[in-house]
């Protein structure tokens, strides 16, 4: 069996910590890891499996392929799409790219699975159906009338411990909900599957041929890339944009649905995250350095500052190097709200972080004025940035930490702790940490324009010229 991590997605409701090039999958949300982290470490104790294919963006190539070597996986494959097309062509590339018998699990990245046990249980259940043909989903046993997921009606035909899927409906209204919970026959929609990669397939050549087309045209157009299979933008981007239920599942007459109770939880809101958060004795979730004075059932977030809340109830606070959102808790759907006014007003904070990331390490923008910022710079062992040069801006770099390498017009130089080196302007240039310690620097930039798009590159090892 092999799984399929499927990284799409904005997490727009959960900004400001979740941002357009740092979307919630790859924050440490619920535990110390990742939720991508926690995805594939969900997985440990099942027998036969195969290394996991990655299917995400391929602005989030690196932080996927970083975050996967933390904790010791190496991939079969890291699926780069150029521009997202939904779930359906997602796991249609991951189909072809596996073996036709074999079975695929299929897990969205961003869900949290307190019953490891249960979930396991429900796997090896799945995979026995699956390898019998049929296109298994897993419905999570409601227990409450939640308006925010869509639904999964069950049939009275059992395969064993599932039944044949009778209807896929979209999110009800509370009183639908109530009827849905009240029947006992419909389930919450996971998002999770398991399926053989040919039965897939076939079903998606019977009901959407053109999406599969394109995807097989993308696939053999595609160029490898260090560890990445990055699919053709002009060929990919004519593919239809469709889910696996819209595309296959509601279909298809081999649907199967297996009732999956483990603590499941998709953490889509922070209303959601405050849910699955360990509380205070009273039902304060917090994270960082945080007070609360009289203060309920509120969740307190804070990055960097300590944060005081004084006399409020179920409350949404959090805080990051940019940002302070503060939401009523029956109103963080509305979240979404303030990132289309950031991306209006063409904002920053609804794309990236004070902190960037880089296939190389990060920086964080310090401080900025009118011609003047300055950013910390972390550089890995063994990284170096690209080979490049500034038509409008100057340098200034002080190692605080570790040793540079620096290649300025051709001339090495070796810069070590507690010293500078002055990159001028239109100089060509490079940086590289030859040190098996974190590379850290201050730099300071000046001139008249100072927008990260005044980098033209000569050479670059991570494929970005």
């Amino acid at each position: 069996m092999t799984p399929v991590i499927l990284s799409g997605g904005s997490g727009t409701r959960l900004w400001p910590l979740s941002r357009g090039q740092y979307p919630k999958q790859f924050l440490p949300l619920v535990s110390g890891y990742t939720m991508i982290q926690e995805t594939v470490l969900r997985l440990d104790g099942l027998a036969g499996l195969k290394a996991p294919i990655a299917v995400c963006n391929e602005d989030h190539r690196f932080m996927m392929a970083e975050q996967l070597r933390e904790i010791g996986v190496r991939p079969a494959a890291i699926i780069l799409e150029p521009v997202g097309k939904n779930t359906a062509p997602a796991v249609a590339m991951a189909a072809l790219s596996a073996a036709e018998d074999d079975v695929l699990l299929v897990l969205p990245a961003d869900h949290v699975v307190a019953d490891r046990a249960a979930f396991h249980h429900a796997v090896l259940e799945a995979r026995a159906l699956a390898e019998q043909d049929l296109l298994v989903t897993f419905g999570i046993v409601a227990t409450e009338p939640e308006t925010g997921y869509g639904y999964i009606k069950r049939g009275s035909l059992r395969y064993g411990p599932a039944y044949k899927v009778d209807a896929f409906v979209e999110k009800p209204d509370a009183q639908t909900a109530q009827r849905y919970l009240d029947s006992g026959e419909f389930f919450w929609n996971s998002g999770m599957f398991a399926f053989k990669a040919g039965v897939f397939l076939r079903e998606l050549e019977r009901f959407n041929p053109e999406m599969l087309a394109v995807c097989r045209a993308s696939l053999q157009a595609a160029k490898p890339d260090f560890d990445f299979v990055r699919l053709d933008k002009q060929t990919f981007s004519t593919c239809p944009s469709d889910s696996i239920d819209y595309a296959v599942m509601e279909k298809t007459d081999k649907a199967a649905v297996i009732p999956l109770d483990a603590g499941w939880n998709d953490v889509g809101s922070w209303s959601a995250l405050w849910d699955v958060t360990d509380k205070d004795g009273s039902g304060n979730a917090i994270k960082g350095d945080v007070l609360t004075v009289d203060t309920r059932n509120s969740f307190v977030h804070s990055s960097n500052k300590l944060v005081a809340v004084i006399g409020v109830d179920d409350l949404i606070v959090v805080e990051t190097d940019d940002a302070v959102m503060i939401a009523a808790k029956d109103r963080v759907q509305d979240v979404k709200e303030v990132v289309e006014q950031l991306k209006t007003l063409k904002r920053s904070e609804a794309n990236v972080h004070r902190k960037v990331y880089r296939p190389w390490g990060h920086y964080d923008l310090v401080d900025c004025g009118d011609r003047h910022q300055t950013k910390r710079i972390v550089v890995k062992p063994g990284a170096k940035l690209s080979v490049q040069k500034h038509h409008h801006r100057a340098e200034h770099w002080v190692v605080v930490k570790g040793t540079a390498w620096v290649d300025k017009n051709g001339e090495k130089i070796l810069v070590s702790e507690n010293e500078s080196i002055y990159i001028p302007l239109g100089v060509i240039h490079s940086l590289e940490n030859p040190g098996v310690i974190p590379l850290e620097m201050v730099e300071v930039q000046s001139g008249s324009y100072l927008g990260e798009d005044d980098i033209v590159r000569y050479e670059d090892q991570y494929g970005r010229i």
